[in-house]
């Protein structure tokens, strides 16, 4: 299919639903790209507080995924849950720059990845909901590559609100708060539901034994996968600590953000096309390959051109796996139940992503980070065996 016929079959709601996506992640971006710099070098914290920070707040987000997810299906709509999520992110951001220890952050940070846990499984099922079967990969490829032109356009504006405010990172803060504002107006007034969308007879509990065997056993199969690449993908917090060790200035620091997210953000959309034709897995083992060779990179990187090297294909590898996994979602679960199967593939990889940040930190912290990244290569070459003996 022509490409040009492609996107002008993909619906509005999915359009909105990625500008959506764009607002805030250039918000969340900008924080992100310079908050492990604020909690290291302005507030003191260790690499194992940051590991901890950051595992928490992400499988916080992953575990509230689950119950959010039920809850749509149970109502039969979604754009409330859209709202009441995106909007509890936006009223967060102001609490970075107010903050004056890692506790504070920790507790900022907690609250922003609840409304991302409350608005992402609604968000991924509302996408399934009105995307049509045939281009469905597509349209899952297209809202995350709108997502990453936010997590591009973030840091690219860390950098530059840095070189004009003489690097006053708490200053440079506060602006994350008008793109969150313009994502909630974009849910508002272009995010619209399918008539035919039907709530579930009776709110069914996600962690009931019940409920879960409602799914078919190929659900599983990517619900552990997905464990399975988290485990092998820490914090990208990490990424932003490893280009200080290679020597970026502070201002310049968030390009590797930039960097990742131009790649990811140029992968994203033609690897959902793809994946409309060929094998999944086989795009998901590259999509390993690609992390392998990134983490060796970062594990030898001294010098800045051989971590951004490392970045970008870490960018790659974001591009090749995360919607193609939720596409994997879509396609293997029933359709009144598709916010609860996103929400239960979130919460085993919030759980996964809690412990490789955590382990990273204390990796980091113990004996150095060449340790960091070698270890996620060890974990990417497991998922590649796993992948291996789906296939066979």
């Amino acid at each position: 299919m022509p490409a040009a016929t492609t996107t002008s079959r993909i619906p509005r709601t999915v359009w909105a639903l990625g500008f959506v996506s764009l607002f805030m992640d250039l918000s969340s971006e900008l924080v992100h790209g310079l908050l492990p710099l604020y909690l290291v070098g302005s507030l003191g914290a260790s690499m194992l507080a940051v590991g901890l920070i950051e595992g928490l707040a992400e499988a916080t987000a992953l575990v509230v995924k689950v119950f959010s997810g039920a809850i749509s299906d149970y109502l039969g709509k979604r754009k409330g849950l859209l709202l009441f999520g995106y909007g509890l992110a936006a009223l967060t951001k102001p609490l970075f720059p107010l903050a004056g220890s890692a506790d504070q952050v920790l507790l900022a940070r907690l609250l922003d990845r609840v409304g991302k846990g409350i608005r992402g499984a609604p968000r991924d099922a509302l996408v399934a909901d009105v995307a049509p079967p045939e281009i469905r990969g597509a349209c899952f490829g297209l809202r995350q590559a709108m997502d990453t032109v936010g997590a591009f356009l973030g840091p690219l504006l860390a950098i530059l609100l840095m070189t004009l405010l003489d690097g006053d990172i708490r200053l440079v803060l506060w602006f994350a708060v008008l793109p969150a504002l313009v994502s909630v107006a974009c849910i508002l007034v272009g995010v619209k539901e399918p008539e035919a969308s039907r709530p579930s007879r009776q709110l069914r509990s996600p962690l009931r034994f019940r409920a879960w065997r409602s799914f078919p056993a190929a659900y599983w199969w990517v619900v552990s996968l997905g464990a399975l690449f988290s485990l092998a993908r820490f914090s990208e917090a990490f990424l932003v600590l490893r280009a200080q060790d290679a020597g970026f200035s502070t201002t310049w620091i968030p390009l590797v953000m930039v960097v990742m997210a131009g790649f990811y953000m140029l992968s994203a959309y033609p690897a959902g096309k793809l994946s409309d034709r060929v094998s999944p897995t086989g795009l998901l083992a590259f999509s390993l390959v690609l992390l392998i060779v990134a983490d060796l990179l970062l594990a030898r990187a001294d010098s800045p051109a051989l971590l951004l090297a490392g970045v970008a294909l870490w960018g790659l590898h974001m591009g090749f796996s995360q919607g193609i996994l939720a596409a994997l979602v879509a396609e293997t679960t029933p359709t009144d139940l598709k916010g609860s199967a996103f929400g239960l593939f979130n919460l085993a990889s919030g759980a996964a992503l809690l412990v490789a940040s955590v382990l990273a930190g204390w990796l980091w912290q113990s004996l150095g980070a060449a340790s960091t990244f070698l270890a996620g290569a060890v974990f990417c070459v497991a998922t590649l065996l796993l992948l291996a003996l789906r296939r066979r």
